[in-house]
């Protein structure tokens, strides 16, 4: 028996995958006859009929899937093998965890890995979304380097720096009445139909928490679980919101803000580990976590 070459092994991966030599062709981007020789080759050199020919369709023979199987597994372990190459390749260069909480994965995330790729460009960066508690935990366990979250866990080994972000706003539809005043209260929007965080949310509790100090509540019409569903029903007339700038960057253009009175700081902390596998670039990541939150603006 003659060794097969990778070729002709590709070859039987791809009739058995598409059915037809023609089909296996173009998925090779060889002829069909060249396709249909390595077949022919792959047969003659390990003395096994390998498929059968039904309809015009080339139909492998037991032979030929226990055959097919096997250069499979072979195959995913050198798929297995290249991962693990590229895996310690990005270890040389650099590969950084982030953990976020699902109302700050949007556009100001999206700014602070732009910025910080723009210093390490061949940082590998991963990015985990869960919930904080979660994410806290992660960074106990040093699954995740860095989480940028609202509450957890606190710990002799975790580093917590709260994220100074401006505090939240009056989210209103572009052209709403209410854009005239200069700030609003519980009393401007008690009677303005009002789109709520879920009610076990932090930031639902603060706002509750606030319209009841003036013996209020707010006239909620819609809830939503997450923050950009909340922003997109603001910015499309529904309603108004209660809400820290950084979470509704969504839609900015579409909505505007008006500062909101009482204060409610929006509380978000980065949480990071004292110990980094990366300190330079956790820290790097860390500052450019604070230039993004400084700088955030909806619109007027």
């Amino acid at each position: 028996m003659r060794n097969p070459s990778l070729r002709q092994l590709e070859g039987l991966i791809a009739v058995v995958e598409t059915g037809t030599v023609s089909r296996a062709s173009e998925v090779l981007r060889i002829s069909q006859p060249a396709a249909s020789k390595l077949i022919q080759d792959l047969e003659l050199g390990s003395g096994l009929k390998l498929f059968e020919r039904e309809s015009g369709r080339l139909v492998p023979t037991d032979r030929g899937m226990r055959l097919y199987e096997e250069i499979k597994r072979i195959f995913g372990g050198v798929n297995q093998v290249a991962r693990a190459v590229e895996a310690m390749r990005r270890e040389e260069s650099g590969h950084l965890v982030i953990g976020v909480m699902p109302s700050l994965s949007g556009p100001f995330l999206g700014r602070i890995v732009g910025s910080f790729r723009a210093r390490y460009p061949d940082v590998f960066v991963e990015v985990e979304t869960q919930a904080s508690q979660f994410l806290t935990e992660s960074i106990l366990l040093g699954r995740i380097d860095l989480a940028l979250v609202k509450s957890g866990l606190e710990h002799p080994t975790i580093i917590v720096e709260p994220i100074e972000s401006p505090p939240m706003a009056a989210i209103l539809p572009l052209g709403h009445h209410l854009l005239e005043r200069d700030e609003l209260t519980p009393v401007e929007l008690a009677s303005e139909p009002f789109v709520a965080f879920g009610d076990s949310s932090r930031s639902r509790i603060k706002v509750d928490a606030a319209f009841e100090a003036h013996g209020l509540a707010p006239k909620i019409t819609i809830e939503a679980a997450t923050a950009p569903n909340v922003a997109e029903f603001v910015a499309a007339g529904l309603g108004v919101t209660v809400s820290d700038p950084i979470s509704m960057e969504c839609v900015k253009g579409r909505v505007a803000l008006r500062p909101f009175k009482p204060c409610i700081d929006a509380e978000y902390r980065l949480y990071r580990p004292a110990r980094a596998r990366h300190t330079d670039l956790v820290l790097e990541f860390a500052r450019q976590v604070h230039l993004a939150a400084s700088s955030t603006v909806l619109s007027s």
